[in-house]
């Protein structure tokens, strides 16, 4: 906090709190030890406010508002725990375990079980089912696990890289993050930085020695895999 910023007197659960002006709802709530479930969210990314697992509800609002893009104003009542907010993040944790293979999303798991997700809500649903991408040395795409948080797009675009090898297309459930034209990895503007991993929070995308680990090879059979993988291709003369 700066001598110069201002402050705001707002409500957090009941709790009469200050926090300076300009803050988003999740910070301000952040300065009162309260943590809202995040998916797309991510420090070194810009908030879009995508995911809406953190939405608050805002006495005298008509629409939940999602805490990473909202700014506080002043005299605001906000309620993080209210049977509507949980019912809300309850059926958005549903309809993603229902449509993504989230196995090795841990912190998605942990939200799972703290809001009771009933895995049989939506029996009708169609999970995504695509093969790994394995088209490079340094990583796999996993798109089964993918839920479109975006962060690999924004990490390989203004966010961070500013090479945007990635891009989301298709539409509705055929939405899905790729590349242009779908062309191999290798083809684009890719610098093989590994942002777009770290900041992946499925494991959609992983390191490819991770990858090749956990299918059960050694690390003597890792080096040989990746290695033949970085030879160039014989042109036929």
């Amino acid at each position: 906090m700066t001598d110069e910023a201002k402050m705001l007197d707002i409500i957090i659960d009941g709790n009469p709190v200050q926090v300076e002006e300009n803050l988003t709802v999740m910070d301000a709530l952040k300065t009162s030890g309260i943590q809202t479930p995040i998916i797309c969210y991510h420090e070194a990314t810009t908030p879009e406010g995508l995911c809406r697992l953190c939405v608050v509800e805002v006495e005298g609002w008509r629409t939940l508002a999602p805490a990473c893009v909202t700014k506080v104003n002043a005299g605001m009542r906000i309620a993080t725990n209210s049977t509507r907010v949980n019912r809300s993040r309850k059926t958005i944790l549903e309809m993603l375990n229902a449509s993504v293979d989230l196995s090795e999303a841990p912190e998605i798991q942990e939200y799972i079980q703290q809001y009771s997700v009933d895995s049989q809500r939506f029996p009708s649903a169609h999970p995504r089912k695509t093969d790994p991408i394995d088209d490079n040395p340094f990583y796999i795409r996993d798109y089964a696990k993918c839920l479109l948080c975006w962060r690999c797009v924004q990490a390989c675009g203004d966010d961070l890289q500013f090479t945007y090898a990635l891009s989301v297309g298709g539409r509705g459930h055929e939405s899905k993050i790729s590349t242009f034209f779908e062309a191999p990895m290798p083809e684009t503007t890719c610098v093989f930085c590994g942002n777009c991993v770290a900041v992946c929070p499925t494991n959609a995308l992983v390191g490819k020695t991770e990858y090749l680990l956990d299918q059960g090879h050694d690390f003597d059979m890792v080096r040989q895999i990746k290695r033949a993988s970085r030879k160039p291709k014989e042109v036929n003369k």
